[in-house]
Formats: C-alpha cells, structure tokens, sequence
C-alpha cells in the first residue's frame, strides 16, 4: 500500500508538467500563428476592407482577387523564376563545395588546417551590412553588377561557412574503417566518398541545402546592393515594389508573402525527417 500511494503523487506531479508544457507549447504556437492567420486575412479582403479591424480568419466577401493581379497584373512570375534559379544555384555551389570541402577538413591531416577551421568560424562573427562596400567594390571591379553572378557569388560565400562547418562535424562522427573496408574491396578514394559516405551523411546534406536555399531565398539587403533592373528582382525585392512612401498595397503585399512562404513550407516538411538527425549529429565536434 506504501509503495501505491508514493506513486500517486508522482504521477500527479508528472501529469501536472505535462500539462504546463504543453499550455506552454500551445501558447507560443498562437504566438507564431497569429501573424500568418493575419496575412491569409488581408491576402482575401476586397479592397475596401484592407483597413479592417476584424478578427475573422475568412473576412466577408472574401476574395481571389489580389492573387489575380499578383499574378497577372505584376512581374511577380518573373521575380519567382529569378529567385528560384538562385536559390538553386547557390544551393547546388553550396553542397558541392561544402561536401567536399569538409570532408577533406576532417579526413586529412594538412599543414594550415586549424587555421583554416578557425579563419571559418572568424568569418560568420561579421554581420553582412559591414562587408557591403568591399563586397560592391568587388563586384564592380569584376563587372558583376545586375548580374545573377554577382549575387550567387556573394550568397555562396556567405554560406559555405556554415556549410563546411556543418558537414565537417556529421563526417567526423562516420568511422574511417568503412572506407578502409571499401578500399579493401577495391574502391579508391572518392569512389569510397561517393558510394559510402555520402549516402551516410544523407541527413547533413540535407540540412547543408536547406540553409544554402534559404540564404538565397529570403535575402534582400545583398539582392538590393547588386541587382537593379526590375525584370531581374527577387522576391524579396519584387515584394518591396508594393511598398511605397506614402501608401502600400496590402493586398498584393500579402498575397505575394503567402507565394514566397509555401515553397519554404513545402521544402521543410518534405525534408522534416532528416532535420533533426542532421542538426544534432553536425556540426557538434570540432
């Protein structure tokens, strides 16, 4: 009977936990959910409504009407198309080099190679706003101003840091015996990368892509610097053509962040499963 009733209040107690943390969780879910709620609100309104103070996720006479002139009225398929090869350029530059790159930091041994790791870390410690002016000197020195070349260059370097650093420590935790196992059945050195450790470090891969497409995809202050023709924006910068000094149009504003939100969405949940696994194994060992 003793030990019956020293269990009750421990599960009482475990039960009341529980509960405070999931109201925790629920609670800054609303948080994160609010403002979307918001934003698929002002996308519907009809114009006349775009001031309302309504609370009602479905406002009245709700509405397509924005989205047809997004995509009708506006070059906003154009800005899509522009961010989508970027951002896939850059992500395709990224994982290359980042895969390559970390594996020789973490399976060689060479002469400069903790300065290396080091002079990498150094590197993501500077805010992007204080390197513009080099950056735009560059850029002009090359002739690589307006171009979709300027802005790949600039936003693969950014993230191959994070990159290499990110696969570096995934391939560090991948025993060196299964390539000694692959050389003993014939394999030279980068048939052994291919064939066994990139399927291995699958989940590291991942995650490198993902944050190699959202540095493209959500980047505005370095796509502003370099890129000025209209029919060569972004996103980001296509979206700030509806804001203006004196007015703004919600509507397409909204509308067009709802476009820009969806592929991200769809990417995370798509790669959800190997986000964990990627995020807790990389990146961890030095």
């Amino acid at each position: 009977m003793l030990h019956v009733k020293q269990r009750l209040p421990d599960s009482r107690q475990r039960l009341v936990q529980v509960s405070a943390s999931y109201a925790v969780l629920v609670l800054f879910s609303l948080f994160a959910v609010y403002p979307v709620t918001r934003i698929i609100t002002i996308a519907l309104r009809p114009g006349d409504q775009l001031l309302s103070t309504s609370l009602a996720l479905i406002p009245a006479g709700a509405t397509l009407a924005n989205f047809r002139i997004l995509f009708t009225g506006t070059p906003f398929l154009r800005w899509l198309a522009n961010s989508t090869a970027v951002a896939l350029a850059v992500t395709v530059t990224g994982v290359a080099l980042g895969s390559t790159a970390g594996y020789a930091l973490s399976r060689f041994r060479f002469l400069g190679r903790s300065s290396m790791l080091n002079g990498l870390l150094v590197t993501q410690m500077f805010p992007a706003t204080m390197l513009l002016l080099p950056l735009y000197l560059i850029m002009i020195k090359l002739e690589l101003i307006n171009s979709y070349l300027g802005v790949i260059i600039i936003y693969a370097a950014t993230a191959l840091p994070f990159c290499i650093w990110q696969l570096k420590g995934y391939y560090d935790t991948i025993p060196f015996s299964l390539e000694e196992a692959a050389g003993i059945d014939g394999c030279s050195r980068w048939q052994s990368f291919v064939r066994v450790i990139l399927p291995l470090a699958a989940p590291a891969l991942v995650i490198t892509a993902l944050f190699s497409f959202m540095t493209a995809w959500n980047e505005y202050i370095v796509a502003a610097l370099i890129l000025q023709d209209v029919e060569k924006f972004t996103l980001p910068l296509g979206l700030r053509m509806f804001q203006a000094n004196m007015s703004t149009q919600w509507g397409l504003y909204a509308s067009g962040a709802l476009c820009v939100a969806v592929p991200v969405i769809i990417v995370f949940l798509c790669l959800s499963r190997y986000l964990v696994s990627g995020l807790s194994s990389g990146a961890v060992k030095g």
